[in-house]
């Protein structure tokens, strides 16, 4: 136990009932409102549910977002010339298995290009199952 008087006071997240709140600069959240008709810092207020509508207030998941820009103005999705998921299933075998290192790329490679698949038990578009990849990158994400 520590009982010198010089010693910094503890600082507790704000919340109850396991909700939370932070914020990067003083004063970014609204005090008393989620959704105000004017946010601090001119942010842009977005709620993201995680349960249906139906649900009763008090057991509802929710996370208020303050952001610069609402998540709706991103660029138009573009499909990758080479998909992450859905590659073919090889054979099932009880053996053990196992893999030499990967060769580290011969040219710039980020991660989602260096990504290999190494294992999957179902496909990616059925509701359950796994995938294990593993990468090899040599250079940032730019964007």
């Amino acid at each position: 136990m520590n009982l010198d008087s010089t010693a910094p006071a503890l600082a507790y997240q704000s919340g109850f009932g396991n909700e939370f709140s932070s914020e990067a600069l003083p004063g970014a959240l609204p005090v008393g409102q989620n959704s105000p008709q004017k946010a601090p810092y001119g942010l842009y207020t977005e709620l993201f549910s995680g349960t249906a509508f139906t649900m009763a207030r008090s057991e509802a998941r929710r996370t208020w977002m303050y952001r610069i820009q609402p998540s709706a103005n991103h660029p138009a999705f573009v499909k990758l010339d080479r998909q992450l998921a859905g590659g073919p299933l090889g054979e099932v075998t009880p053996n053990r298995l196992r893999w030499n290192p990967l060769d580290i790329p011969g040219e710039p490679t980020d991660f989602i290009d260096g990504l290999v698949s190494m294992a999957a038990n179902s496909g990616a578009e059925k509701p359950s199952g796994i995938s294990i990849y593993s990468y090899r990158a040599n250079r940032s994400m730019e964007r």
